[in-house]
């Protein structure tokens, strides 16, 4: 199939994929089940439609150009939607139509999660909910594959593979038991955090920037008493007093009847949460029900 007009086809971009993904022309054609000539030409007759070299030939090994990374990210959007039709069938077999499914970080399975499914279920008691959760990349997947209706992540998303609602706005708190001496200041530092146990998320969010590399760049080395790695799993060791942990307003409102306490925490940042669906998917009456409760719940959190 030729699309739109460009003289592209579906099956040279398939080609590519593999390519770059296998790593060699020799081992993609083992994966797609072709001769490697087969492989070659497509990728030959590829790179003279859309007028640019996708890879550099040294010592008989494919070397990706720059374009082609670019080039490689713009198709996986692409087929995004049509690798999820599969998925999504068996998902509408194998599922009430009235089961509606959000993925959604852990931490929103302590307040938010549970007023939305209180009042999906006051609406109506034939509605079921299934909730999944995980990062917010595994969130997304969840969406894109049709096992979830609804996601909430954060921006930025990719917004060439789904639609999306904004639901409120967070700076970064310090999270920490009520008897805590943080208690008694209006804002936490990362000069506080000197020789202060620290429950740390992942050194990949953005949260772990605010706290650990701060105390770096002061020449302080942080005390990481536990290091974790999703929002929702700090609450019980703060709790439990071994450390205090910084996280944003929106989760932290998640634990108002756990018995801590936060404070603003400098230096901070500002996250934007969304609710998320597939691109171009139109919602039926109990998922857009269910988007709009979502950000009901989440004004509720933030008044």
């Amino acid at each position: 199939m030729d699309i739109t007009g460009s003289g592209v086809k579906i099956r040279q971009l398939q080609i590519l994929r593999e390519v770059m993904r296998a790593g060699s022309e020799r081992l993609a054609a083992q994966v797609l089940r072709i001769t490697q000539p087969a492989v070659s030409q497509n990728i030959k007759q590829l790179e003279e439609a859309i007028g640019f070299a996708l890879f550099r030939r040294e010592n008989n090994r494919l070397i990706p150009t720059a374009k082609a990374w670019e080039f490689l990210r713009t198709i996986d959007a692409a087929f995004a939607g049509l690798d999820r039709i599969g998925p999504s069938i068996d998902f509408l077999r194998s599922n009430d139509t009235r089961l509606i499914g959000i993925a959604a970080p852990s931490a929103f399975s302590f307040a938010t999660l549970p007023r939305v499914v209180k009042r999906i279920r006051e609406k109506s008691r034939s509605y079921a909910v299934q909730v999944k959760t995980g990062t917010y990349q595994q969130i997304a997947d969840h969406v894109l594959n049709g096992r979830s209706d609804l996601g909430i992540s954060r921006l930025p998303i990719d917004e060439r593979i789904l639609d999306w609602m904004p639901i409120g706005s967070a700076t970064n708190v310090c999270l920490f038991p009520r008897d805590h001496r943080f208690a008694a200041q209006r804002v936490v530092t990362a000069e506080d955090l000197a020789g202060e146990p620290i429950i740390d998320i992942d050194p990949q969010f953005a949260s772990h920037q605010m706290s650990v590399n701060a105390l770096r760049y002061m020449g302080a080395a942080p005390e990481i008493a536990v290091e974790y790695d999703a929002n929702g799993h700090d609450i019980g060791y703060v709790m439990a007093g071994i450390g205090v942990s910084i996280t944003n307003e929106i989760i932290a409102k998640e634990y108002a009847d756990f018995g801590v306490e936060f404070r603003p925490f400098q230096p901070g940042a500002v996250y934007h949460y969304v609710v998320v669906w597939q691109k171009g998917r139109k919602l039926s009456d109990s998922v857009r029900f269910a988007v709009e409760e979502l950000a009901a719940a989440a004004a509720d959190q933030a008044a």
